[in-house]
């Protein structure tokens, strides 16, 4: 059975964010949907077909450029009392109890051994790793050893980070203005050691040792020291630690076995792996240390946004739209490339007897055509069609009415299309939700997470 490895994923998300990046492309945030899902308003599951993209097309409200991306990773907050893992090469995504933590001062540290005890079971974590900002690894009163990695600076946090997930990046050229995170995550990259082993497991601890074994790594690379612990006749585990007490990762390992001999004459040998740290050595390239496969996208619609975002109705539904096209007559079939855009159609009125609501469903007296409102104003109101409604164009002139309202359409010019082309671009993400009510003074804080 083939695979996509981690590498191929971390691609395509860079040549996404490339792409977005790009001042030839245009990602826009679009929310949409007022109506209820069903009857008891229960969510269903987004499905990826031509006709779930074509009915979140016919809903949308309104659009905003996508402000700014990352790389991102699932989040994990220190939590004493909790067991954390090692990082491991063989792990397949993120294990249960996962192998790097984020403290309370948003720094970001990589387990690279985990405290056990003299059998070698696991024990719970109880000193927050904190400091250690030099990139050097350190260990704490638990038995745990550490890695700083990067803190996540004020503005990245206010962007990026979310109750799921963190950002995380390769951090280029630092200048003048560079933040102080920026500049101590460029000194962690560049004093990455390459090739070093970060971590030894214990695939079987043997049987019959009555001594302490002799460990030895045998690969490419140099300087590489272990000590084992043996304990019930096993060896339980195989640390880091040297007999001089020294964190010995060695360097230059692209390969390396591990040989255990000696400890009495045990009646079974034990079997140990080395662990290898990421192809930039722990610190290059806190995306590879993490394993990240998900971009995170961030917007903010402010208010109505100068009337494009509607205020006093709610959404449903969350997505990305690349390059859309510009709406209307003038400069219809361009790309458009303004900051936010109403999405709705706009039905004018020569005159109003009795006030509209929005979520009403409203009726033309002679063309028939029904649809949904989802905004109103004087003399006039914004509205969508779907599946359900139909989609036959209401007429001017005539008479409009749904529970609430009754007014008579304009005699000429009854209609405004939408400032984008709703069916032009590429939906890119779809995202169904519990309804979110949007207010004058409410400002949507959108993160999007597109995950490989």
């Amino acid at each position: 059975m083939a695979i996509l490895t981690n590498p191929i994923k971390k691609q395509v998300i860079q040549d996404l964010k490339t792409d977005m990046d790009s001042s030839g492309t245009h990602y826009y945030a679009v929310i949409g949907r007022s109506e209820q899902w069903d009857s008891a308003d229960t969510v269903p599951t987004a499905v990826n077909s031509a006709r779930e993209e074509r009915n979140f097309r016919l809903s949308l409200q309104s659009a905003k450029k996508v402000a700014d991306l990352t790389f991102c990773v699932p989040r994990y907050n220190w939590s004493s009392g909790a067991i954390y893992s090692a990082y491991d090469d063989s792990q397949v995504g993120y294990p249960t109890q996962t192998y790097y933590v984020m403290n309370d001062e948003n720094q970001v540290y990589l387990c690279i051994q985990r405290g056990t005890n003299l059998a070698g079971q696991a024990q719970v974590s109880t000193v927050q790793p904190t400091g250690g900002t030099d990139g050097v690894p350190f260990d704490t009163a638990d038995g745990y050893i550490w890695k700083f990695l990067y803190s996540i600076g004020a503005a990245d946090a206010t962007k990026f980070m979310s109750a799921n997930y963190i950002p995380v990046k390769l951090q280029g050229a630092t200048d003048g203005s560079s933040t102080a995170s920026e500049v101590e995550q460029l000194a962690i990259q560049n004093a990455a050691t390459v090739g070093q082993i970060i971590g030894y497991a214990v695939d079987s601890g043997g049987a019959g040792y009555t001594d302490t074994p002799t460990i030895t790594i045998a690969g490419n690379g140099t300087l590489a020291k272990a000590g084992a612990t043996v304990s019930g006749g096993q060896v339980s585990k195989v640390t880091l630690i040297d007999s001089s007490g020294t964190l010995m990762f060695g360097s230059g390992y692209n390969y390396a076995t591990v040989s255990v001999t000696g400890g009495g004459s045990p009646t079974k040998p034990a079997k140990v792996r080395a662990i290898l740290g990421s192809p930039l050595g722990l610190g290059g390239d806190p995306r590879d240390d993490l394993r990240s496969t998900a971009i995170m996208l961030n917007t903010k619609p402010v208010g109505d946004e100068s009337t494009d975002f509607i205020v006093g109705n709610d959404f449903r539904q969350v997505g990305i739209m690349k390059n859309p096209l510009i709406g209307g007559y003038d400069s219809a079939g361009a790309l458009f490339t303004d900051t936010t855009a109403i999405a709705l159609k706009k039905l004018n009125f020569a005159s109003v007897t009795s006030g509209f609501v929005a979520d009403e469903l409203i009726t033309g007296a002679i063309s028939g055509a029904k649809a949904y409102v989802d905004k109103v104003g004087t003399n006039e109101l914004h509205y969508h069609q779907t599946e359900d409604t139909g989609f036959t164009a209401f007429n001017s002139g005539e008479q409009v009415t749904s529970t609430a309202g009754s007014g008579t359409t304009a005699a000429s010019n009854h209609i405004t299309t939408p400032e984008i082309d709703i069916m032009s671009g590429e939906v890119l993400y779809i995202d169904n939700r519990a309804k979110v009510a949007r207010a004058s003074d409410q400002t949507e804080d959108i993160k999007l997470v597109i995950q490989i």
